[in-house]
C-alpha cells in the first residue's frame, strides 16, 4: 500500500515537473526567442532595428501572432482583419498601432489589456457599430484615438472614462444621433475632438463643460440649422471652432459667448443670409475666419466690425455675392490676407472699399467676375502675394499698370477674355500697343506732370521773391518809366527837328568852321 502511494506522488511530481518544462519552454519561445521578426508574407515588412512592422495591402485576415514581441509600432492598413483577438497579448511594447481600412465589427473588452504602453491608436473606416466603456481598458497612456468612419450611433455615458491621457480623439464620419451628457467624463486633458460628418441635430452643449482644457473643435457637416445662446458653454480654452456645413440658417445673438480665445473660426457652406455681424461681434480676440459658401449678397459696411485683430478673411464660393460696399473692412486694420475667391457674381468693389488696410500683403481676387481693376482699389506695389486669375478681363489702356506691376512681379499668368484679338493671351505679355494706350502710358503723363509741377513750383518761388522785394521793384520800376518816358521825349524832339527843316534823316549837318582873327594869334 505504501509503495501504490509513493509510485503515485513520483507520477504526480513527474507530471508536474514535465508541464513546468512545457510552460517554461512556451514561455521562452514566446518571450526569448532571438529578435527576428518573422513576417507572414511578403508584402510585409518586419525591422527587427527600428522595431517596426508594416503589412499594407497584405490581405490579412487575421493579426499575426509570429512577429516579434518586442515590436513598438504596427501597422496593418487596408487588410481584411475583421477581430481583435488574443493576439495582442503578445505585443506587449506597442506604442502605436495602425488598424484602418480593415473589417472590424466589433472589439471584445479588454482586447487591448496589454497594451500599456500604447500611444497611438488608430481604427478609422472600419465597421465599428458600438463601443463600451470596457473596450479601452487598460490604454492609460493612449493620447491620441481615431474611430473616424465607422458606424457608431450613440456615444453611452462614461464612454472614455479609462483614457486619462487622451489628448485627440476623432469621432468623424459616424452615423451619431446622440451623445450622453457623461460621454466624456475623465477626458481632463483632451484638445481636440472631431464629431463632424454625423447625424446630430442641436449642438451637444450638455456635454462641453466636461471639456475644459479643449482647444479644437470640428463639429460641422451635421444637421443644426440654429445655434442658440451660449452653445459652446464651458469651452473657455477653445481657439479653434469648425462649423463648416452644418446646415445653419440662424445664429442667436450670443451664441459665441464664453469664446474669449477663439482664434479661428470656419463657418463656410451654410445658409446664412448675412454675415452675422453682431454675433461675431463678441470674438475680439479672432484672428482667422471663413466666411465662403453662404448666401449672402452683400458684404456691408461695418460687416467685421469689433474684429479689430482679424488678420485673415476668407469668402471663397459665395456664389450669390454681388457687392463689397466700401468701408466693408474700416475695422480691420490688422488685415494680412484677404481672399475673394471662386465669387461668381462678383463684378466688382466699390471706390474704397479695400482701401485703408496698411498690413495687407496676399490678396486673392481669383476666379470671380472682375472685368477690370482699379488701381486705386489698394496699395498693389506692397502685396507680397498677388493672385488675379480666371477673372474675364478686358484688356485695354486701363489695365497698363496691372500689366507692368505682374511683369515686375514675375506673377503668375493672368490672361484676358476680351476683345477678341487678346483672348487667352498672358496679360503681361501683351504690348502697350495691343492694349490702345502706347501714347498714353504712365510715362508719358509722368513727363507731362513732372513739366507742369515745375513750372508751378517757378511760379510760386517768382512770387515769393517779388513779395519779399517788392519796395525794390517798385522804386526800379518808377526808375525804368521816368526813364522811358524821358528818353520818348528826346526822340520825339529830335524828330520834330528833321522834319522842320525837311533834312533826310540820313544827312548828318555840317559845322560852320569861324575865321580866326590874326590879331589873336
Amino acid at each position: 500500500m505504501l509503495r501504490i502511494n509513493v509510485k503515485k506522488k513520483e507520477q504526480e511530481e513527474m507530471l508536474w515537473k514535465a508541464a513546468a518544462a512545457w510552460w517554461m519552454v512556451t514561455f521562452i519561445l514566446v518571450h526569448y526567442r532571438p529578435l527576428e521578426a518573422i513576417c507572414p508574407n511578403k508584402e510585409c515588412t518586419c525591422d527587427d532595428v527600428t522595431l517596426v512592422v508594416s503589412c499594407i495591402y497584405a490581405s490579412l485576415t487575421v493579426i499575426p501572432i509570429t512577429l516579434n514581441p518586442a515590436i513598438q509600432r504596427l501597422v496593418l492598413k487596408h487588410n481584411k482583419v475583421r477581430a481583435v483577438d488574443a493576439a495582442f497579448h503578445f505585443y506587449s511594447e506597442l506604442q502605436y498601432v495602425d488598424l484602418s481600412f480593415n473589417h472590424l465589427v466589433s472589439i471584445p473588452m479588454k482586447s487591448f489589456e496589454s497594451q500599456k504602453k500604447l500611444v497611438e491608436l488608430h481604427l478609422d473606416n472600419n465597421k465599428l457599430s458600438a463601443v463600451t466603456n470596457k473596450t479601452f481598458d487598460g490604454l492609460r497612456r493612449l493620447t491620441v484615438l481615431n474611430l473616424r468612419g465607422n458606424f457608431l450611433e450613440d456615444l453611452p455615458d462614461k464612454l472614455f472614462s479609462a483614457l486619462p491621457q487622451l489628448e485627440e480623439l476623432d469621432l468623424g464620419q459616424n452615423r451619431i444621433n446622440r451623445i450622453d451628457s457623461t460621454a466624456f467624463l475623465g477626458l481632463n486633458s483632451l484638445r481636440v475632438l472631431y464629431l463632424d460628418d454625423n447625424q446630430l441635430k442641436v449642438v451637444p452643449t450638455p456635454c462641453f463643460p466636461l471639456l475644459g482644457s479643449l482647444a479644437e473643435l470640428h463639429v460641422g457637416l451635421n444637421a443644426f440649422t440654429i445655434l442658440p445662446d451660449d452653445a459652446f458653454k464651458g469651452l473657455n480654452r477653445l481657439t479653434i471652432l469648425n462649423l463648416s456645413g452644418a446646415g445653419l440658417l440662424n445664429v442667436s445673438d450670443n451664441a459665441f459667448r464664453g469664446l474669449q480665445v477663439l482664434r479661428e473660426l470656419v463657418i463656410t457652406d451654410n445658409r446664412l443670409k448675412k454675415v452675422p455681424t453682431k454675433q461675431l461681434s463678441l470674438l475680439n480676440r479672432l484672428e482667422e475666419l471663413a466666411i465662403g459658401q453662404n448666401d449672402f449678397t452683400t458684404l456691408e459696411m461695418d460687416g467685421f466690425k469689433g474684429l479689430v485683430n482679424l488678420r485673415k478673411l476668407d469668402i471663397t464660393g459665395a456664389s450669390l455675392l454681388e457687392k463689397v460696399e466700401k468701408g466693408a473692412l474700416a475695422e480691420n486694420l490688422n488685415l494680412e490676407t484677404l481672399i475673394l475667391s471662386s465669387n461668381k457674381k462678383l463684378a466688382s468693389v466699390e471706390e474704397g472699399s479695400l482701401a485703408g488696410l496698411p498690413n495687407l500683403r496676399e490678396l486673392t481676387l481669383r476666379d470671380n467676375a472682375f472685368k477690370t481693376f482699379s488701381e486705386s482699389l489698394v496699395a498693389w506695389p506692397e502685396l507680397r502675394k498677388l493672385d488675379v486669375s480666371e477673372n474675364p478681363l478686358d484688356c485695354n489702356c486701363k489695365l497698363l499698370w496691372l500689366r507692368e506691376l505682374l511683369v515686375r512681379r514675375n506673377a503668375s499668368q493672368v490672361l484676358c477674355a476680351q476683345p477678341t484679338s487678346l483672348k487667352d493671351k498672358s496679360l503681361k505679355n501683351v504690348s502697350p500697343d495691343d492694349l490702345g494706350c502706347a501714347l498714353h502710358g504712365p510715362w508719358p503723363h509722368a513727363i507731362i506732370g513732372g513739366v507742369c509741377g515745375a513750372v508751378v513750383a517757378f511760379t510760386a518761388l517768382l512770387v515769393i521773391i517779388i513779395y519779399r522785394y517788392r519796395l525794390r521793384v517798385r522804386d526800379a520800376f518808377k526808375d525804368y518809366k521816368w526813364n522811358k518816358r524821358a528818353m520818348a521825349r528826346k526822340e520825339h524832339e529830335y524828330q520834330k527837328t528833321f522834319s522842320d527843316d525837311e533834312v533826310p534823316n540820313y544827312i548828318i549837318p555840317q559845322q560852320t568852321l569861324r575865321t580866326i582873327p590874326v590879331t589873336e594869334l
